[in-house]
């Protein structure tokens, strides 16, 4: 039975550091320095736009719903 090589070795230094890859995070930080960040107006904004759609939604899918049920409840005969 062949026996593994890498059984019992000891990790490089150079190993060590290319699983820690610490440029990847230096990369990472810089790429978030470069993101265009929307100001608080737009976030408030486009927050507000995004819960009153989701309510809009909400309750169109409510009504869709009652409606389906009052349906079926005539069809059922109950």
């Amino acid at each position: 039975m062949a026996r593994n090589p890498l059984v019992g070795r000891r990790a490089s230094h150079e190993a060590v550091g290319r699983a820690l890859n610490l440029g990847y995070f230096r990369e990472i930080i810089g790429e978030l320095r470069r993101v265009t960040w929307p100001t608080r107006e737009e976030t408030i904004r486009l927050t507000l736009m995004v819960i009153a759609v989701s309510a809009a939604v909400g309750i169109f899918l409510g009504g869709v719903d009652m409606g389906f049920t009052r349906l079926f409840s005539v069809l059922l005969g109950q």
